[in-house]
């Protein structure tokens, strides 16, 4: 598929006035945050497909050299091995249908799977066979400095990932460990503390395994939040990591999707109306800002002015409503912009590029839907 090429984000504006909302994909980025992964982290490396599958997404990302997918679903999964020819999917769902397990281990050759309860072993077993296929039992962790704890959710306590890689390996797979420390994650020693507890239990099961996965949770830099840089954050996942002692053999992974892709896009809309220091504009909670309600990131903003006129040097913070006719169509932080504001203007938004166009809904017939791509990608 083919997309419109800009030089800048305003050159977009000036060239499509858009009355709609517009990503702006910007693959540079993109390709230098999935080298950063390749290069400082000590094993493989997967892209989480859910933070956003946008075909230019992923295309940035393979062409930095990412191989290998987490994937949650029989779509995504597809997807994966549609795009690519040399690519590999990852089926990291606790939770799968009988039929979804079948067709991605017959028609799709995935070989890798996530399971957090017994009744999931058999589930696999009785579809696959078991024939080269590798389980790797999620363990629940406690919850820490994360905007969203998804161990709630998912995730065997200790007692039962013992029972669970006791049976993998009597089942005759491949066994596997892996954990999430939970989305957008600040504290580094979080992992330390999830590693310490993979090590127990690795201990009390008495079971090799062929893998142990960080997962994701890799902190973006966005406005409100304080988290150390990456580096620190693998730095401190090696030492514990080694403390484990594993066999060399065993593979250590990472499933990072918001801090690889989350300043690949940003998204530029337009005011509608403004009453008072309140403004309207054509994208909201119900499209590509439900981050801001559910994990309240707070997301840099600038103004574009039609025409480049000028705008206030002071600036003044705003509540936003979205497009549709909802009331909770609402953001619960606010952006921060030049006083003097007003209708027709646009506002670039960034750090656009997670849980964005992935989590946008319909509701009320407003879809935002047209990505272009930016060659030249400004900082903010």
């Amino acid at each position: 598929m083919r997309y419109a090429r800009f030089s800048s984000v305003d050159a977009v504006v000036t060239a499509l006035k858009p009355s709609y909302p517009i990503y702006c994909v910007h693959p540079k980025k993109l390709r230098s945050s999935a080298r950063r992964f390749l290069t400082h982290w000590p094993g493989r490396v997967l892209y989480a497909l859910k933070c956003n599958p946008s075909t230019m997404v992923l295309g940035a990302l393979y062409e930095a050299g990412i191989r290998h997918f987490d994937t949650a679903s029989l779509p995504e999964i597809a997807q994966v091995w549609e795009m690519f020819d040399d690519a590999e999917a990852y089926f990291l769902h606790p939770v799968k249908a009988r039929s979804v397990i079948g067709s991605a281990y017959r028609i799709y050759e995935v070989r890798h799977f996530v399971v957090d309860h017994i009744d999931e072993v058999a589930k696999i077993i009785d579809e696959t066979g078991g024939e080269g296929v590798q389980m790797s039992v999620r363990l629940a962790t406690p919850a820490g400095h994360a905007a969203l704890d998804l161990s709630t959710k998912f995730g065997a306590p200790p007692e039962d990932a013992v029972r669970l890689l006791q049976e993998v390996a009597r089942r005759g797979c491949l066994a596997g460990l892996s954990f999430h420390v939970g989305s957008q994650c600040r504290a580094p020693d979080a992992y330390r503390t999830a590693l310490e507890l993979s090590g127990e239990v690795l201990a009390q099961a008495g079971v090799p395994i062929a893998s142990l996965s960080v997962g994701g949770g890799f902190p973006a830099p966005y406005l409100n939040e304080v988290a150390p840089p990456l580096e620190t954050f693998i730095e401190v996942i090696s030492e514990a990591y080694g403390a484990l002692g594993l066999d060399s053999s065993t593979v250590l992974m990472c499933e990072p999707g918001r801090a690889m892709v989350a300043d690949g896009v940003s998204l530029v809309a337009q005011v509608q109306l403004r009453k008072d220091d309140r403004l309207y504009i054509n994208d909201g909670r119900f499209g590509s800002l439900s981050e801001v309600h559910f994990a309240r990131v707070d997301l840099p903003t600038r103004l574009i002015r039609p025409g480049g006129a000028p705008s206030s040097s002071s600036h003044v913070p705003f509540t936003i409503y979205g497009p549709t006719c909802d009331g909770e169509d609402v953001l619960p932080l606010p952006f921060t912009l030049p006083e003097d504001v007003r209708e027709g203007d646009w506002i670039e938004i960034g750090l656009m590029g997670a849980y964005t166009s992935a989590m946008r809904s319909s509701f009320n017939g407003f879809y935002p839907d047209t990505f272009v791509v930016i060659d030249d990608p400004e900082q903010y």
